[in-house]
């Protein structure tokens, strides 16, 4: 078992080919040693957020979800903007854990990856609902990496080299180090 701190990566996109996962492959790919990350994938299994199930015994997937935030270091988020907010799957992936203690006092941040302009209702939501939930955002770690398709390999890995450097330092500001 490992004893490296892990950063538990969130995406907010069901897209596989989304800037957002482009931004969280890289995150791993750029990880430091002493750093372990874990994609959650599970968000598309999550079902719809009924406070009458969030109860013992909870739903797998959302036990799964909590399980994971309970054991990571922190957590780093990467979502679209849909609407002017955050996608109906993530936020309902939010709501799971409102009602949980998992995040609660857990350094959080987010990338956002979207054009210059565009973010901000996503941002703004996210900021509201983490404060809901107790987690504590870094804000040093919560910037704003705008990510096309040219500047992805063909394995969805952004290869530009002062966007990687700005993921390598959101890791820092997440662990403290």
């Amino acid at each position: 078992m490992s004893t490296l701190p892990v950063i538990l990566l969130l995406s907010g996109s069901l897209r596989a080919g989304s800037s957002n996962e482009a931004v969280l492959r890289t995150v791993q790919a750029v990880a430091p040693p002493d750093v372990r990350t874990v994609r959650y994938e599970g968000l598309a299994e999550l079902p719809h957020f009924n406070p009458d199930h969030d109860t013992e015994p909870l739903p797998a997937p959302v036990a799964e979800l909590r399980a994971a935030i309970a054991g990571a270091a922190a957590v780093l988020i990467c979502t679209p903007e849909y609407a002017g907010t955050l996608p109906g799957s993530f936020k309902n992936l939010l709501d799971w854990t409102v009602g949980g203690t998992e995040i609660c006092d857990k350094p959080a941040a987010w990338v956002t990856a979207a054009a210059p302009g565009r973010g901000q209702g996503a941002e703004d939501t996210l900021r509201t609902v983490l404060g809901y939930t107790g987690a504590a955002i870094v804000e040093p770690a919560c910037v704003r990496i705008p990510v096309d398709r040219g500047m992805r390999d063909a394995d969805g890995i952004i290869t530009d080299a002062d966007a990687r450097e700005r993921l390598v330092k959101v890791l820092a500001a997440l662990t403290g180090g």
